[in-house]
């Protein structure tokens, strides 16, 4: 489904991406980690159209992305949460989903027509602070709403910024199962950033290994965990 082919990024003198490819198929989890300033954020935001990449192309389907902007890329459902949140705070929690839903009416209505925006703040537990401005909120609804509002969308593939950050060990074995769950119902692909091992190992198919904007390793979970340069690079300093 997402095919990342041969991406670079600079800024100025500063090599970000270097000749990065990748692929995440259909109802397929992967993981993208890797030490501070890996490259793992700029690639999610190349994906997503909010970076132009230097080099390289990046596809959905039969869709080219390639810097194409954030607009087209949600257009052709692509959605996405942010490291650092970035809810409209002053908007109410349900008022953040619709214009999420809005997008998704407008470009591609079949799709739409299945989603419930009250339902799906119902599963989320949601409901409850429906009329509340996002930003009087707790962190941990806060980070829920931001992927209600994500799978408002109806995405083909979903981008996962550090949606673990901040949440205690409950928080974050629910949002594993609920990110299970979002791939299970809707056989998007899912790219899942998180430096939480422990939920990245227990959600992910497969994970892709970021270093000085390189890949490093692809492979299964278990593979990844015993992998010399890997550990060498990163799982160690975790450890």
């Amino acid at each position: 489904m997402l095919s990342v082919q041969g991406v670079s990024k600079s800024f100025g003198g500063v090599h970000a991406l270097r000749d990065v490819t990748v692929a995440c198929g259909a109802a397929e989890i992967l993981g993208l980690i890797g030490p501070n300033g890996a490259g793992k954020s700029t690639l999610v935001n190349a994906i997503s159209g909010v970076l132009r990449p230097s080099r390289g192309s990046i596809s959905l389907g039969d869709e080219d992305l390639t810097g194409r902007g954030p607009e087209h890329a949600a257009r052709q459902g692509v959605g996405r949460t942010f490291q650092n949140l970035r809810l409209f705070p002053f908007m109410t929690a349900r008022q953040n989903v619709e214009v999420a839903h809005i997008t998704c009416r407008r470009h591609r209505p079949e799709t739409a027509a299945a989603i419930d925006v009250d339902a799906l703040m119902a599963e989320y537990g949601l409901d409850v602070v429906a009329e509340r401005p996002a930003g009087t909120l707790p962190y941990g609804q806060q980070r829920r709403l931001e992927i209600v509002r994500a799978l408002a969308l109806g995405p083909r593939l979903l981008l996962l910024d550090e949606p673990a950050a901040g949440l205690n060990d409950y928080e974050s074995e629910e949002l594993a199962h609920a990110v299970q769950r979002i791939r299970d119902r809707t056989q998007a692909a899912l790219i899942v950033i998180d430096h939480d091992l422990r939920f990245i190992m227990s959600v992910c198919d497969r994970i892709c290994v970021l270093d000085m904007g390189e890949v490093v390793a692809i492979d299964v979970p278990g593979a990844i965990r015993a992998n010399p340069k890997v550990i060498d690079i990163y799982l160690g300093q975790m450890n």
